[in-house]
């Protein structure tokens, strides 16, 4: 390994982060109600030296620190949101929640900031020791499970003056995110109908509950007639109470509807409010919808995917040790064939055995788009970014899943979110150092957006819905 004279900075760092990303853990907030977690930020940040900001876009628990003068303005994107329904005991290859029912770190996001505040911490230091003009941010943004928190913060123009942005995401192999993303929009669905006696006046009902069932219906049968990389999922929020005898006066469902870009979301939404509106007209009742949040589809940036990928070939896969794997291999026990496969599939690459990696993904491998969503793609269309995925789990490990709670405070977790802040940091280096190459990162932004512009996929009038979901 060629070492980068940033990189003891990072390291002296590795501790602080680790007290933050813990924290962040053992207080589990989902979307827009992650005041405990806004707040450690916001205090890491400050005894670090940087000019702290909350509420930024007057979103509760958005947090942003600056710190240097001069030179191009860095940013780096970090996130502290949790999921509901996935508590887990730490370091535990069993599923036993710590509270039935309670929040987890279901998706590594208290890695996810704490190393991207690491990274920030990092080239500030190296700068100031340098003497090398620059000035670095770290955003702390809520609600990307869901709430679209960047998208908002995009539309209240606190990215417009930033150079670059850089950010990364917890997975169990290291490599730079080459693809795009799915736009996808959030949507809640209210039908209000009439409430009778189920049994004795049952004709003088009108089901809102029914209408959502309906639309079940009507969107499952839309399915085949929509474009295969597009999904639509559903949850019904409130089904009208306990009642089976009350004929259900309200209901509401929530939405999330996705699709390759923009446009072709907004389009499919459009055909789901058709159905939505059938569904009423079937019943006699009533709907209204909500948008709830939206986020673009990632753009992906080519000298800085270029450049990072440098960055990651030069530090080399993380320094897993036999503790490591061994600890990585008990929770790849309880995984399934297919998880393991699909780890290396979106990559690109063929299975392999171990339970962590010992490679990096060298950048001729082909860029594979990510079949999900993500609010840093809004961020994408008006900054040039650049992520990365940092390897802190067992390879295989699912998203979304209490193997990833269990592991998001163990060894391969810190050493995975040390590493990913290397590289992260060496990345902002080299933006610093090379105005060129801060200046190609813009043109190819420019020629990716074409000459339409970036359109928010929120209404002028959107709010970030915090009252609605925290």
């Amino acid at each position: 390994m060629n070492e980068h004279p940033l990189w003891p900075h990072v390291a002296r760092n590795e501790a602080r982060a680790k007290v933050l990303a813990d924290t962040v853990w053992a207080t589990p907030e989902t979307c827009y109600a992650e005041r405990a977690s806004a707040a450690a930020h916001a205090e890491a940040l400050a005894d670090q030296g940087f000019a702290v900001t909350t509420e930024v876009a007057g979103i509760p628990t958005a947090v942003m620190g600056e710190a240097g003068s001069g030179g191009p303005v860095i940013a780096f994107l970090g996130e502290f949101d949790a999921l509901a329904g996935l508590s887990q005991e730490a370091d535990l290859p069993e599923q036993v929640p710590m509270q039935a029912g309670a929040n987890g770190h279901g998706c590594g996001h208290n890695l996810l900031g704490a190393a991207a505040m690491q990274a920030a911490v990092g080239l500030r230091d190296w700068l100031v020791e340098t003497g090398t003009p620059g000035t670095v941010r770290y955003y702390g943004c809520p609600a990307e499970e869901g709430g679209g928190g960047k998208t908002f913060m995009v539309k209240a123009g606190v990215f417009d003056d930033v150079d670059i942005a850089i950010s990364w995401h917890p997975n169990s192999i290291p490599a730079v995110m080459r693809g795009s993303s799915l736009a996808n929009t959030r949507v809640d669905f209210t039908f209000s109908g009439r409430a009778s006696h189920a049994a004795a006046s049952p004709h003088l009902g009108r089901s809102a509950l029914d209408a959502v069932e309906l639309m079940s219906v009507g969107v499952n049968y839309m399915r085949e007639h929509m474009p295969l990389t597009a999904r639509i999922h559903s949850a019904i929020i409130d089904a009208g109470g306990i009642s089976p005898n009350v004929v259900q006066a309200k209901a509401k469902v929530r939405y999330v509807v996705r699709s390759e870009k923009v446009p072709e979301m907004l389009q499919l939404l459009e055909r789901v409010r058709k159905v939505a509106a059938g569904a009423a007209m079937m019943t006699e009742t009533q709907v209204e919808d909500t948008v709830l949040a939206a986020v673009s589809n990632l753009l992906p940036n080519g000298p800085l995917c270029e450049a990072m990928q440098r960055n990651l070939d030069r530090l080399g896969a993380p320094a897993f040790d036999d503790l490591d794997r061994a600890y990585a291999a008990r929770f790849q026990a309880t995984l399934a064939p297919e998880d393991v496969a699909a780890a290396y599939g979106m990559l690109g690459l063929r299975r392999g055995e171990a339970a962590l990696p010992d490679f990096v993904v060298g950048g001729d491998a082909p860029a594979a788009d990510l079949p999900a969503s993500t609010d840093v793609g809004d961020v994408s269309w008006v900054v040039p970014t650049v992520q990365m995925w940092g390897a802190t789990m067992a390879i295989g490990t699912p998203f979304h899943s209490w193997q990833m709670v269990a592991q998001g405070k163990g060894g391969p977790a810190l050493k995975g979110m040390t590493h990913a802040a290397m590289v992260m940091a060496a990345t902002g280096a080299d933006a610093v150092l090379d105005p060129d190459l801060i200046a190609r990162a813009k043109a190819d932004l420019a020629e990716r957006v074409g000459p339409g512009g970036y359109v928010c996929p929120l209404a002028p009038d959107a709010e970030p819905p915090v009252a609605a979901m925290a």
